[in-house]
Order: structure tokens, then sequence, then C-alpha cells
């Protein structure tokens, strides 16, 4: 059975919308994309191409199927290795509004979200990748579906726009499971889902 991989770019202050450009979320008039581009190095690249280079079929939400298809399918090189994956392997589009999608290799998933997704874990061979798609991510992440978190904290406060966790989230616990500091200052931490948060108090007991 395959594992359910997210990889988010987020801020300091948990924003993830248009992490790749100026024009790429502009939602709730967020002008602050493009945010992740200055931070783009030789680090940085490595760990995405390793992310890709375990992919066995692509997960994405309709706002980042759109920008996805409108780029990656022009990028031809077979050699590159993310769109050589992107444009190859299977893509499920979780999608109600979706009905004839152009890219080559793409389904559309209209049935329940937990079911469609459960089977597409099973029948995967490696990892059934999400990428951005914050919303489908905060929908996977609800229903104990994400088995492991790439999480991309890039060095910079926008005070603006949709966060990956807002008010109401699932409460969680993860597992460190390993991480780095890239040059630029991007700290990449990987987490695998540990069910529910466990509690406890720094207070004294009454008797000490």
């Amino acid at each position: 059975m395959g594992k359910l991989v997210v990889t988010t770019f987020v801020t300091l202050d948990g924003v993830y919308q248009a992490p790749g450009g100026p024009q790429e979320d502009t939602r709730d008039g967020f002008d602050q994309g493009g945010w992740s581009v200055p931070y783009g190095d030789e680090d940085f690249g490595r760990f995405v191409n390793g992310v890709f280079s375990r992919v066995g079929a692509f997960l994405l939400g309709r706002r980042t199927y759109d920008i996805f298809a409108s780029y990656w399918p022009k990028m031809t090189d077979p050699a590159d290795p993310v769109a050589g994956k992107l444009n190859a392997l299977p893509k499920y589009v979780a999608s109600a509004g979706l009905t004839d999608p152009g890219w080559a290799g793409t389904t559309v998933l209209r049935g329940d979200l937990a079911k469609e997704v459960t089977a597409l874990k099973e029948r995967t061979d490696g990892e059934l990748q999400l990428h951005g798609s914050g919303a489908l991510a905060r929908s996977l992440f609800a229903l104990d579906l994400v088995d492991t978190l790439h999480l991309l904290t890039f060095p910079v406060v926008l005070g603006a726009g949709r966060r990956l966790f807002p008010e109401g989230s699932m409460p969680s616990a993860f597992r460190h499971t390993g991480g780095e500091i890239t040059a630029a200052g991007v700290s990449i931490q990987t987490y695998d889902f540990a069910g529910r948060p466990a509690y406890g108090s720094y207070e004294l007991p009454e008797n000490a």
C-alpha cells in the first residue's frame, strides 16, 4: 500500500497561499505571491528532486492542478526530474467542476474523498504525493489520511494569506523523522502522522 505524502511550503506565520508567483492565487485580495522564489537554491532543488524520485502518482486540488497544467506540459525534457514525473505519471484531481481535463493521464475524483483516496493509496506503487493544494490537504489531514508531511518553512512573515492549519483544524500529533536547513534558510522538516496529541502539565503536584 502506498503512502500519502504531503509537501507544503509555508511562511513563518503559516501561510501557504501563492508561494510561486504574484498571480498564482490572489483570493481575498492577496498580493504577496511569489514569496518562496528568492529561496530556491541548490539545497532546495536537491530536496524537491528527491521527493519526486519516490512518486508513484499525484493527488492535486483543482487550483493547484490548473496552475501545474498551465506550465508543466510545456516542459518536455523527459530527463527533468520534476516535469518527467508530472507529465508521465497518473494525476488525480479532487474536483466537482472539472469535466474535461486536458493534461494527459488525469483522472477526476468526484466521489467520497475518504473512499477515493484510500483506494488510491492501496493501488499506488510508490508514494501518492500531494503538492500545494492547501484546502485539499486540510481535508485529508482531517480524515487522518496523510501519512507523511514534508513542511518547508520559509524565513518570511506575511501577516496575511490562507493558512495551512487555520482555527478549527483537527488536533493531530506528528513524529519527526528528519530534516535540514538549506543554505538560504528554509527549514525542511519531515513528520509522520502519530494520531491525536498527548497533553501534560508543568505545574508541580500539590504535595511536592
